[in-house]
């Protein structure tokens, strides 16, 4: 390799993620705002052996040299439950993916792009999409706003010039998602509070804490009505069975009961929202390291998230009640009773709600209705092949 070239290299293997995450978080340190991770879970993502994702996807890791030196990393991936969904969903037939890009510089970048290209267009493929970091459900899209403050938990942030080099290499944006921030400390406007009081009278409609004594049956529950609740949206992947059990047991030690809700009418299960402590505030303080004291801090973090802020980033109704005002009305009684709790309970003074396709309408009246404004947008940007 001559001086100042750009060599791409496949990594596999234990050793070869290893390469790759900790190159990521290397880049991560000089990106202002962001929050170091647990490497463990990093690595658990991209491991086909642990991560039930890779049951229904395949993929293949770059790392980028010039002297010898790392200059950046991507991932190619095509997710085969993707393929099968109809093109106007946003993915379909012939649509691959790349994630985890890192890049010193526009010419490693356009390198980095090129390999994930050519390695998808040898599976088959004919349209990429990108950044998807691995799965949809994982970390989408390219922070492309909000880079003046730090990101909550399981949120990408990435430096402002990515843009441009992504675009450069003949890229156009796809779809935007966006997060909301919420003065929790807040009480939501008279209109909002006389339509939850409306609800609460309503012998039809409970609305109750998500049970973690019974926490297998709440989590089947809650992602049978995502399946169904977001099966028309953008983007949409259903969780499998595999993943279902995976997302439990990884979800379970965040959850606290009062500010998780399930909403049932005459009985039925309709509705969710989850509700996650904002558990960067304690990885900030300990380098997202777990020794040697680090996993007393998180531990007891996340029995007393006291002053964290909160985010909810998954919500539901099902597709049957859907443009209803019985929608708006279950979801606005879960946000009011999530929000009283946090502040209660934890002092809690932000909330973050999404990511919210941009397109989604309900969703962003939801939004603006109870006064939260759009902090950070991500875009998930396409190319030919």
């Amino acid at each position: 390799m001559v001086a100042g070239e750009i060599g791409i290299r496949p990594v596999a293997g234990k050793h070869g993620r290893a390469e790759f995450v900790d190159l990521g978080r290397r880049f991560a340190k000089g990106v202002p705002h962001s929050v170091p991770q647990l490497r463990s879970e990093q690595l658990e993502l991209i491991d086909p052996d642990r991560n039930p994702f890779f049951g229904h996807a395949r993929a293949q890791l770059f790392i980028a040299e010039r002297d010898g030196v790392a200059v950046g990393r991507i991932s190619g991936h095509i997710d085969e439950l993707a393929l099968e969904l109809p093109p106007e969903q946003g993915m379909g037939p012939g649509t691959g993916m790349f994630g985890y890009f890192d890049a010193a510089d526009e010419q490693a970048a356009h390198a980095l792009l090129a390999a994930a290209e050519d390695w998808l267009r040898g599976q088959g493929m004919t349209r990429v999409l990108g950044p998807i970091s691995m799965s949809v459900w994982e970390e989408p899209g390219l922070l492309v706003k909000g880079h003046d403050h730090a990101p909550m938990i399981m949120m990408g942030h990435h430096p402002d010039h990515y843009r441009s080099w992504i675009e450069s290499a003949g890229y156009t944006t796809a779809k935007l998602l966006r997060t909301y921030e919420l003065d929790v400390q807040k009480e939501f406007p008279p209109l909002i509070r006389r339509i939850v009081a409306s609800g609460e009278r309503n012998e039809r409609i409970t609305v109750r804490y998500v049970d973690k004594a019974q926490w297998e049956r709440e989590v089947r529950i809650v992602l049978e009505i995502l399946n169904d609740a977001w099966s028309d949206n953008w983007g949409f992947v259903p969780f499998t069975d595999r993943e279902t059990v995976y997302a439990g047991k990884k979800l379970r030690p965040l959850i606290h009961e009062e500010i998780n809700m399930i909403a049932e009418l005459d009985g039925e299960p309709v509705a969710f929202m989850l509700t996650f402590p904002d558990v960067n505030d304690v990885l900030r303080k300990t380098g997202g390291k777990l020794f040697p004291f680090g996993w007393l801090r998180l531990l007891r973090w996340a029995r007393n998230p006291r002053g964290s802020g909160m985010r909810v980033p998954l919500m539901g109704v099902r597709r049957s009640l859907h443009n209803s005002r019985l929608a708006s009305q279950l979801a606005f009684m879960m946000i009011s009773q999530i929000r009283h709790n946090a502040a209660e309970n934890w002092d809690t003074e932000r909330g973050e709600i999404g990511w919210v396709l941009d397109d989604n309408k309900g969703m962003v009246a939801i939004a603006e209705t109870i006064g939260a404004k759009v902090n950070r947008e991500y875009a998930v940007l396409e190319k030919t092949l």
